[in-house]
């Protein structure tokens, strides 16, 4: 399922070139896959598990300075393979232009135990089959 977010850069972001530092866009892409998953997942699935990063790839296709917003879209395109899955990310700015898209690779962990779970159907399915668009807030 297809899932968006609204950031805006504050001071704090930019960096001396004038634009959002490297750090932020990979805080902004955690932030949203955790947004996602906080906003599909049951209670007891939120309680039973964690999502660790394993990779990230970005391209960086534009800036972003102080004040500007950039919506965050972010999905699953594919089955997960065993405990990692792979998750597709991309922020537009108000110009339409692409700033930013990433691959990120997640795995599943037991949160009681800290060891890898292989990712279930019923678990990945509602990331992998849109009903209806999720939006998160800033």
């Amino acid at each position: 399922m297809a899932f968006t977010l609204t950031r805006t850069a504050a001071d704090a972001d930019i960096d001396e070139l004038g634009h959002v530092n490297n750090a932020v866009w990979v805080k902004w892409i955690q932030d949203i896959a955790v947004a996602h998953w906080e906003a599909i997942a049951s209670a007891e699935q939120r309680q039973a598990y964690i999502w660790v990063v394993t990779r990230h790839e970005i391209d960086y296709r534009g800036n972003v300075g102080p004040g500007e917003t950039v919506t965050g879209e972010t999905w699953v395109s594919e089955p997960p393979k065993g405990a990692r899955f792979d998750r597709h990310v991309r922020f537009t700015g108000a110009d339409g232009r692409v700033k930013i898209e990433a691959v990120t690779t997640w795995a599943l962990l037991d949160r009681a135990t800290g060891r890898l779970l292989r990712v279930r159907p019923a678990l990945a399915a509602p990331f992998l089959n849109p009903s209806s668009p999720v939006e998160g807030e800033d």
